[in-house]
């Protein structure tokens, strides 16, 4: 078989104007970008708040392993299929971050003949959005440097700045810094540090304002530091939001390309699900709930991340209310769980499939607690055996989740439509979707409740920076604000080598910050990276340019 990046550069897609009028859309209402990217306009949303939403379905997954689950593969190849079977579909997406793609994961474009496309430009560049959101970013911390520096009229305490910068390359040289050396000229030395863009908190911002003036007031709403006597300083007060909405300006406004199939696919914003809140921009959502009868989305990582942020964070900040929810899931991913090894994982294991099939049974019970229709899709691969596959449908209909095999890597929207018939199914029927917790619950027992119902944890360990973090966010009056819970993705836990569904264990919570323009608190547990390093092998080293100006290597 064809490697993703030549199935996607043999592809033959439509001009991005007839892409726009499948929909609905006029030509006057996008921004293009080349032939087969476009902004949509602001017009066009506006316009569009009058439309009558279609059925809200969410892709997520299990916790992911080394063998890949295919989470976003699965997401376009159903959105493929419903259109396949008469259905109007449109696809929303998160946009890659270029981390991952030159680190280990790879892209986020989907794989073999499930791609959104143009591929490479949408793994790399796009059309410039995590430029302008670590530009935005790194204009904001300039701000504050050059207000310290030149007097410091707002007192503020350099030991106290609240807000990293922010690059979209995986470097660990730049976690922890010194800024600022070699004498008053280059200002007041401090310690600083970089996240990754998209564990930025202007990230997440535009990924949850409704409108250009909504980002504004939130950036303004950013907590940038403490003063010397503990006031709070926030974005506006240093006079960054201004400057920071023009540079995001066009960065809002989301972007509309196809799959393989001409499927209308929109992606904008990226950030990620074990540090951030992992879901694409509420724009972009609600354009594809407005443009189409059904709009297929993702949440990042599994369903303990992902999903759970889009339920209890998203849905509440947009008024969204989900139709169903995907779950994606591979007897590889079982075995895995269940102590197979990576290099075994073909072969038929049905002891440690059993093992393992238990991280799928707490997924499935995970999303049943959000009172929705619960689907599992089990991603095919060629060595999965028939006695493997009868066995999970068999635990699948045990906890009352519906059940379909994909097979869209290999055959597209043919290989997803007894899915898509299952998710129009279950979208048809009323539910009583419901978020997790109550935002007036205190800090503590928010994140207590998700570390007990969603991780299965028997309890949570503080440590005293977050014990005082908590207590200064109260004094704040920020307690009323959702939880965001910076996890490892490969475990229910908090620790990445307890596989399957652990029990017995407690999660720590090591930092708590306010990401105040967002509107929630990050509670970060263990050890968890906001600004990842590369492998001894990335990826990087695999993606070239050939003799015919071609790219290569691009996965």
């Amino acid at each position: 078989m064809r490697s993703d990046i030549e199935i996607a550069q043999g592809a033959k897609m439509k001009d991005i104007y007839e892409i726009a009028a499948s929909i609905g859309i006029t030509a006057d209402e996008i921004e293009p970008y080349g032939r087969y990217k476009a902004k949509l306009s602001d017009d066009l949303l506006k316009r569009l708040e009058k439309n009558k939403q279609g059925k809200l379905i969410l892709v997520t997954a299990v916790n992911p392993t080394p063998a890949g689950e295919g989470k976003t593969t699965v997401t376009i190849g159903l959105g493929q299929a419903l259109n396949k079977i008469g259905k109007n579909a449109v696809i929303a997406l998160r946009e890659p971050s270029l981390g991952p793609v030159f680190g280990i994961k790879g892209g986020a474009a989907g794989g073999g003949y499930s791609q959104v496309v143009p591929m490479e430009d949408i793994n790399l560049h796009f059309t410039g959005d995590m430029h302008a959101i670590t530009s935005a970013n790194n204009l904001m911390c300039a701000l504050i440097d050059n207000h310290i520096q030149h007097g410091n009229e707002l007192g503020i305490d350099p030991r106290r700045v609240m807000t990293p910068r922010c690059l979209d390359i995986n470097d660990r040289a730049l976690r922890h810094i010194v800024c600022s050396l070699g004498g008053k000229v280059n200002g007041v030395v401090r310690e600083d540090s970089f996240v990754i863009t998209v564990a930025s908190e202007v990230m997440a911002i535009l990924c949850l304002a409704s409108d250009i003036f909504d980002l504004k007031r939130r950036l303004g709403d950013i907590l940038v530091a403490y003063t010397y006597d503990s006031k709070p300083v926030y974005c506006r007060d240093i006079k960054a939001d201004g400057a920071m909405a023009v540079l995001l300006k066009d960065a809002i406004k989301p972007n509309l390309v196809q799959t393989l199939e001409n499927t209308p696919a929109i992606m904008h914003g990226g950030p990620f699900a074990n540090i951030a809140h992992g879901c694409n921009s509420v724009r972009a959502t609600k354009a594809a709930l407005a443009l189409g009868d059904y709009c297929v989305t993702e949440a990042g990582f599994g369903s303990d991340l992902g999903a759970e942020k889009f339920f209890d964070i998203k849905c509440r900040a947009a008024g969204l209310k989900p139709d169903c929810v995907v779950l994606v899931s591979t007897v590889r991913s079982m075995k895995y769980n269940g102590g197979v090894a990576k290099d075994k994982l073909n072969e038929i294991n049905m002891p440690l499939l059993k093992k393992g099939a238990a991280n799928l049974e707490k997924h499935i019970e995970n999303l049943k607690k959000f009172n929705i229709p619960v689907i599992v899709a089990i991603n095919h691969f060629s060595t999965d055996s028939a006695e493997e596959i009868e066995f999970i449908e068999n635990c699948c209909r045990a906890l009352g989740a519906d059940f379909a095999v994909t097979n869209c890597f290999a055959e597209g929207g043919a290989g997803s439509t007894e899915l898509a018939k299952k998710a129009v199914a279950a979208a048809q029927k009323e539910n009583a979707f419901a978020p997790l917790y109550d935002l007036n619950l205190p800090i503590k027992e928010k994140i207590e409740t998700i570390a007990r119902e969603i991780y299965g944890a028997a309890g949570v360990e503080y440590s005293k920076e977050a014990e005082s973090a908590i207590t200064q966010l109260d004094a704040l009056g920020k307690s009323a604000l959702p939880v965001c819970m910076a996890k490892t993705q490969y475990s229910l836990s908090d620790n990445p080598q307890l596989l399957g569904r652990p029990t017995d264990f407690k999660i720590t919570i090591s930092a708590v910050s306010l990401s105040n323009g967002a509107g929630f608190i990050v509670c970060r547990t263990g050890s968890i990276m906001t600004m990842p390093g590369l492998a001894k092998s990335p990826a990087a080293y695999k993606i070239d340019i050939d003799s015919n100006g071609n790219t290569v290597g691009l996965f």
